[in-house]
């Protein structure tokens, strides 16, 4: 857990509708690389925890033969089960609102368990204990992550970039310099230092991948609206009464940036750590 934060209910309130349009996708090539290193063969289960609308079990529903995802958002467990039913693996699919703290649920053994940019939230050192005894022997823990890294210049692309940095200025200007979630603030960001939490918990690794990304993506005034609501930090109700101003200051930001409400950038590398539980 964040030191000094506790986690509350509303961290992502409201985002869920935003998150599918306004999150960059992982680099193709992400379910390819994971079928081979874990040696997927459309068998076993897999837990994706803190799974948000889906992202990461949907992508790869097809290596496995049932996916649970497990979040404590409502918001985001009904936007996966409708991804679930778009994609045709309702079937397959189960979706339970639970925090990772109340692991294991009743949930059984799994083959794989995913945490895609979701760990950080959780009590690691407990979280990371549980899933280890809910894995088979020989399972797998994947930590899936954009590449941090990696610097993604937009030169040479069609349109303005992003204007991130204008963007969480404004949020600040709002919501103040310190960083909100939920109810709280995290003065120093997010911890790191994943690889610590993981061995202490008794895995062994990790195997490391890049998926490469760098496909030129075209993202509109909207895509950047949706990105914006869908963090954490400047999720939809921490704006209060004042939500509809800056969403109009967003706007009007973006149309400076861009008058055709067109943008451009390159698609992010994805960064895969493989864990394992001995046999």
């Amino acid at each position: 857990m964040v030191a000094g934060w506790e986690w509350d209910e509303t961290l992502f309130s409201g985002t869920a509708a935003y998150y599918a349009r306004g999150r960059l996708p992982y680099a193709p090539g992400l379910a390819d690389v994971l079928a081979e290193a874990l040696q997927l063969d459309g068998q076993g289960r897999l837990l994706d925890v803190g799974c948000g609308p889906g992202t990461i079990a949907l992508t790869l529903a097809d290596l496995f033969a049932e996916i649970v995802g497990v979040d404590p958002d409502g918001g985001m467990i009904a936007e996966a089960g409708r991804g679930a039913t778009e994609a045709g693996v309702a079937g397959k699919a189960k979706w339970v609102k639970a925090r990772a703290e109340d692991l294991p649920a009743g949930l059984g053994p799994f083959t794989v368990a995913a945490f895609a940019q979701s760990f950080h939230w959780m009590d690691r050192d407990l979280v990371a204990a549980t899933v280890r005894e809910m894995l088979v022997p020989g399972g797998a823990l994947v930590h899936v992550s954009d590449l941090k890294t990696e610097v993604r210049s937009s030169e040479g692309l069609p349109h303005p970039a992003v204007p991130y940095a204008a963007m969480e200025d404004l949020v600040k200007h709002y919501l103040g310099p310190v960083r909100r979630a939920g109810q709280g603030v995290l003065p120093q960001g997010t911890p790191g230092g994943e690889s610590a939490i993981y061995a202490r918990a008794g895995f062994t690794g990790p195997q490391r991948h890049v998926v490469p990304g760098g496909r030129p993506l075209e993202r509109t005034c909207e895509d950047a609206v949706a990105w914006m609501f869908s963090m954490s930090y400047s999720a939809p109700h921490l704006f209060g009464p004042r939500r509809d101003e800056f969403e109009a200051d967003l706007r009007r930001l973006l149309r400076d940036a861009s008058p055709s409400g067109r943008f451009s950038e390159r698609q992010p590398s994805t960064e895969v750590f493989i864990w394992w539980k001995a046999r």
